[in-house]
């Protein structure tokens, strides 16, 4: 029997170099992001749906829309 995985695009953080400005957070229609403690953002992954909205306006260009596994 075949099993068919499916992807989803999900936007990824580099929190490594996110400066938490909060760009990402404005733009976002579902809500999905978080500035997290003030220094980078997060993804609720459940909530995303990967519009790339957030990547396009990130000044940084630490935003990413990638396909993960659900």
């Amino acid at each position: 029997m075949d099993v068919k995985m499916k992807h989803k695009r999900r936007a990824v953080v580099d929190a490594d170099n996110c400066v938490a400005c909060g760009c990402c957070v404005k733009v976002c229609p579902k809500d999905a992001i978080k500035v997290w403690k003030g220094s980078m953002a997060k993804v609720d992954t459940e909530t995303c749906v990967g519009c790339g909205k957030c990547a396009q306006e990130c000044p940084a260009s630490v935003i990413e829309i990638k396909a993960v596994l659900s």
